[in-house]
């Protein structure tokens, strides 16, 4: 795992010490790469590629980076990993029309070599794993950024004035001198709504992430670099096509024994491909089905123990720890556990800024943080169960928001609103008193965490005009967020697909993993991880597994109202049921009673009349209201407030 970054300029900007330019966008993400830094630059193509290393494979010099391709006609800076790279090798040797003489045995050297024989379309069908690559043709003075399909690697991208900017993070483009980010208020008026920022916007304008499964060119023309300069961003591999092509799965209809055995297959594959490493390599285990079936199969190809790690919190409806602890002793791995107190969260907080350099609200960042700090004191790299959800149907809300809809749909649109006003009367925390208390008497399975808070959800659901608003809101914090926000025009629904698939529950799983897996998941998994310096991979998302969740019928992910049917089978085969049969907690924090607690007096600042007002980025009042209502503990708004705190100490590190 690494960081890249660097710049393109045309002959009217007057300076000519690129170094003096690069070197603090290259230090600026030196979390990223510990081990090693470089940089490639070309005073008369006006180009500087600035690189920094975390040595996973190759530990030698032979994988310093930026590399030159043997012919020199191609420079790469590369962040990520090649899962397939070996293979690729034994293929270059055979097909190639000259005898490669390997410098070392790092999977840039692998990547660097094919772009040089099969060029970069061919290239891109063939390799496998997670990346984000700045590739530089000298041939054809042209720039390639390319970012993984399910990007898990993030890359932004951008212009200031005649300066195209790139890198792994926004701190590497913030570090050019001369850069000056406006904060981009549709952006963060989308930021308030879903606590991240979707893809392909950033908090600043004119800067962008590029989308998952892209490749961006761009190529000087006769006046040099500009913002004239031809540029395209095309797809190498679409989500879309790949659930379009499955749609209905009928391929594995009727034949579930050979549906587990395929995917238990693949499974073991990717993880086997995974485990490949020259450092100390672990896992994070929350005891949940997706952590356990990647440790399972870890364990089952390993000669020793795999080390796991797991965050535990005293408060009983946040804590998973206990479950992970049973799942760790019964597979026999090596497992590390650390309980969080709000004094260890505080720490976090203060730092989150640094970490997640532009606004991000995810409050499970701060375990993340956590357990990827403890992971680091033991192992270089981490896999995680990340993507199982989004492809196999684990997140309830799937479940939810089809059921509520077929419900919802049926009753008028005056009585809905009646309704919604009886559920508002309570507040969330009687509602979880009342709706637990029944919940004992009922089987496990129809038990879920934080009922008072998914009440409420319902009480906004039934404003909806179809399945697609339901969702909406299931996955929405701020639901007026273009009327919060200061100065900002209000947008569409950015979630709604225009995508026709069988089952409603297909469609919002579609939209998950191209909007939420890659902009709040992975980039939560990224920062956290990285800016200790440890690197993570996550199975589930190599592009074999991704395909052939999109072949298997819908029955075979959700049945009898529970998702994830069929890893719960390839489970089955490792771990018995009774230690994973519970309900999904996911992996949050205490944040309502820390605010009304712990972290009153912090958040009280952040939030305070005047401050907000001086700021000039959100109607005070909205903001005001709800922080009273929330210390009251008659409205439990820990969601909304989380994500204005969370601006408000991002605006504080500008």
């Amino acid at each position: 795992m690494c960081g890249l970054t660097g710049f393109l300029c045309d002959s009217s900007i007057k300076f000519n010490n690129f170094s003096y330019q690069l070197r603090p966008m290259v230090d600026s993400i030196s979390h990223r790469g510990p081990d090693d830094d470089g940089s490639w630059i070309d005073k008369q193509s006006r180009v500087a590629i600035g690189h920094r290393r975390l040595s996973v494979l190759d530990l030698s010099s032979a994988g310093h980076q930026p590399m030159l391709s043997s012919s020199g006609r191609y420079v790469i800076a590369f962040n990520g990993e090649i899962y397939n790279h070996l293979n690729l090798r034994e293929k270059l040797d055979i097909e190639s029309d000259y005898s490669i003489k390997w410098v070392g045995h790092s999977d840039t050297e692998t990547l660097l070599s094919c772009f040089e024989t099969w060029g970069v379309e061919a290239t891109l069908k063939e390799i496998s794993g997670m990346f984000a690559i700045a590739l530089y043709d000298t041939e054809h003075n042209s720039l390639y950024l390319i970012r993984d399909r399910m990007g898990e690697k993030p890359l932004y991208y951008g212009w200031s004035g005649n300066i195209f900017l790139f890198g792994s993070e926004l701190k590497s483009i913030k570090a050019f001198q001369g850069f000056s980010g406006e904060v981009d208020r549709n952006a963060l008026a989308l930021y308030l709504k879903y606590d991240y920022i979707p893809e392909p916007y950033s908090i600043y304008k004119d800067i962008r992430k590029l989308t998952q499964g892209s490749c961006l060119k761009i190529s000087m023309d006769g006046d040099g670099w500009s913002q004239k300069c031809p540029c395209s961003i095309k797809r190498y591999w679409s989500m879309e096509d790949i659930a379009k092509s499955g749609k209905g799965g009928n391929k594995y209809i009727g034949i579930e024994k050979d549906a587990i055995q395929k995917l238990d297959d693949l499974l073991s594959k990717s993880v086997k491909q995974q485990m490949i490493s020259d450092v100390p390599l672990g896992a994070f285990l929350s005891g949940g089905i997706d952590s356990s079936v990647v440790v399972a199969l870890m364990q089952k190809q390993s000669d020793r123990k795999v080390k796991t790690f797991t965050i535990g919190f005293n408060e009983t409806n946040y804590n998973e720890a206990k479950y992970a602890k049973e799942v760790a002793l019964h597979l026999g791995t090596d497992h590390t556990e650390l309980y969080i107190t709000p004094e260890q969260a505080m720490d976090v907080i203060l730092r989150l800024p640094q970490i997640y350099d532009e606004p991000f609200a995810d409050s499970s960042q701060i375990p993340t943080f956590l357990v990827s700090e403890m992971a680091r004191q033991n192992v270089t790299v981490s896999l995680s169960g990340d993507g199982g959800d989004e492809l196999f149907g684990g997140y309830s809300r799937y479940i939810m928001a089809n059921r509520a809809w077929i419900k919802i749909e049926k009753i008028p649109p005056t009585i809905r609103k009646l309704i919604s006003k009886g559920i508002a009367f309570l507040s969330p925390q009687i509602w979880d008193s009342l709706l637990n208390s029944a919940f004992k008497l009922l089987p496990s399975s129809f038990r879920v965490s934080h009922p008072g808070d998914k009440i409420y959800k319902l009480s906004r659901m039934l404003t909806s005009n179809n399945i697609y608003d339901v969702y909406d809101c299931l996955v929405s914090h701020w639901s007026n967020s273009f009327e919060v926000v200061i100065g900002c025009k209000n947008r569409t629904n950015e979630l709604n697909q225009d995508v026709d698939f069988f089952h409603p529950e297909d469609e919002m799983m579609f939209i998950d993993s191209i909007t939420f897996l890659p902009d709040d998941i992975l980039a939560k998994v990224d920062r956290a991880a990285m800016s200790v310096s440890l690197e993570t991979r996550a199975p589930f998302l190599d592009k074999d597994v991704v395909e052939f969740a999109w072949q298997l019928p819908f029955n075979m992910k959700i049945r009898n109202s529970k998702g994830k049917w069929i890893l719960r089978k390839v489970l089955d085969r490792y771990v018995p049921n009774e230690l994973v049969d519970r309900p999904k907690m996911g992996f949050g924090v205490p944040i309502d009673s820390w605010l009304r607690g712990p972290l009153r007096e912090w958040a009280e600042d952040l939030l305070s009349e005047q401050r907000l007002k001086d700021d000039g980025y959100f109607h005070v009042q909205a903001i005001r209201e709800k922080w009273s209502e929330h210390l009251s503990g008659h409205r439990n708004w820990q969601y909304h407030l989380w994500s204005v705190l969370m601006f408000q100490m991002w605006l504080d590190n500008q």
